[in-house]
């Protein structure tokens, strides 16, 4: 039973909060302080401020902790997912919409704007990689680990999930 606690105190919350984490925050903070018990306000507040200052998803860090305390890790899993369940549902619903219209000249048209945002979004984030690892590494290895990542996408045709890893493990044991 404390597992459909867990689900329902993350699921409702999501689905109605609008906007995100932020928007969710008060309707979790019900779920959890006011309804279960399951933390006091201040131990809320403390997670909040500790969830707030780490990189991530706000919802998605409170639901995996407080799953975690209430449940061990299946709670933590089961929250984590209630938590993003409902944009998962969407998505895929909305993926299929598109899919199901693909030929359509609207959605040629949504794409031919798309496409080239998600492509601006992506060049940004490499070259933000590149200053990074210029600035922590110096430019040889950088420059050494851009060449062997486009040889290996490009020419040894290298699942992208291998060459990151494979950067990951060089950067860690060399640099």
């Amino acid at each position: 039973m404390t597992y459909l606690h867990l689900f329902i105190a993350f699921f409702f919350p999501n689905i109605l909060a609008y906007g995100g984490g932020p928007s969710a925050i008060p309707l979790i903070e019900h779920e959890v302080v006011e309804k279960y018990e399951w933390m006091s306000k201040t131990e809320f507040s403390e997670l909040l401020a500790l969830a707030n200052s780490l990189p991530g998803p706000i919802a998605t860090k409170m639901a995996g902790y407080i799953g975690f305390e209430v449940a061990g890790v299946l709670g933590s899993i089961v929250a984590l997912f209630a938590t993003i369940a409902p944009s998962l549902a969407l998505m895929l619903l909305l993926l299929n919409l598109l899919h199901k219209h693909r030929n359509s000249p609207r959605v040629k048209r949504l794409s031919s704007f798309v496409l080239p945002a998600i492509a601006v979004l992506m060049l940004s984030l490499s070259f933000d990689f590149l200053q990074t690892s210029y600035k922590h590494n110096n430019w040889i290895p950088t420059v050494l680990l851009v060449i062997a990542s486009y040889f290996a996408l490009e020419k040894f045709k290298i699942h992208p999930a291998f060459v990151i890893l494979a950067g990951l493990l060089i950067g860690g044991l060399f640099l």
